[in-house]
């Protein structure tokens, strides 16, 4: 299958790479999968009674807003302070074009030196109103978040809206989220679409990589980007099936197969 693989990418024209939380293991990240991989990560939250599904609500910034920037500050700092893994500079060889559909919101690719990056869920690296006030969308570069590491909950001062002065909350779409303005979203991947539509007579590679089916929205735009061609390559050490198509599945994780696959193509 690895030669397999290698082959399609040594012929790829260009590649679309389809990211879920598993591209981001291998840097460090900590793995949410399931309460027991959250708490394991995050052991006040054990002791607390949290899941990540419940403090990923919006009510809580509302509700209880030291609690909810205490669960985001702390991964906004987390995803700053990591270095994206080999694996994200072993991927820029293939192709000539390349973009990138991500389900995470910590920026990676980004400081990996992507620059077209369509990001479904929103960024931790931006900031939206809470009400929202307006539709604006702002980055959160200049902003530190203090967090009590016994109780996870943030020390004023709390990030305000720049615009009314209100409560600020990341531009992250979250469970049940009404509020969500995104529109800084929409636009990355309004020109994913674009790009892809412009490939008329290129060869297409998919390259989806720790994507897994419980919220499967990476997993589906792989396999609609790559329905006309089936020139897919599923790199998950859990869940590698493809089960539709001519697709190559690597049951591995991503810095091993992508080393592999460089080898294979260098």
């Amino acid at each position: 299958m690895l030669d397999r693989a290698a082959e399609l990418l040594a012929r790829a024209d260009a590649v679309l790479v389809c990211a879920g939380a598993g591209m981001g293991v291998d840097s460090g990240l900590p793995d949410f999968r399931g309460d027991r991989g959250f708490w394991q990560a995050y052991p006040p939250y054990e002791r607390l009674g949290l899941s990540f599904v419940g403090l990923a609500d919006p009510a809580h910034f509302v509700d209880d807003p030291a609690l909810a920037w205490g669960f985001y500050g702390h991964r906004m700092h987390l995803y700053r302070d990591t270095v994206p893994h080999t694996g994200f500079e072993l991927l820029r060889r293939w192709g000539a074009e390349q973009r990138v559909f991500t389900s995470n919101v910590d920026g990676q690719f980004q400081r990996a030196g992507y620059a077209h990056v369509a990001e479904v869920h929103g960024s931790i690296h931006h900031l939206q109103c809470v009400e929202p006030c307006t539709d604006d969308v702002w980055s959160a570069a200049d902003l530190s978040v203090a967090v009590d590491p016994e109780t996870m909950r943030a020390l004023d001062p709390l990030p305000t809206c720049r615009n009314c002065g209100g409560l600020a909350r990341p531009n992250i779409l979250m469970f049940g989220d009404h509020d969500w303005i995104g529109d800084r979203s929409q636009a990355a991947l309004d020109e994913l679409t674009t790009w892809r539509r412009g490939l008329t007579g290129k060869s297409l590679v998919v390259v989806e990589i720790g994507a897994g089916s419980a919220v499967p929205t990476v997993r589906r735009q792989a396999e609609l980007a790559s329905a006309a061609t089936g020139a897919l390559i599923r790199i998950n050490p859990r869940e590698p099936e493809v089960r539709h198509g001519r697709g190559v599945s690597l049951p591995m994780g991503a810095v091993e197969a992508l080393t592999e696959l460089a080898r294979r193509t260098s």
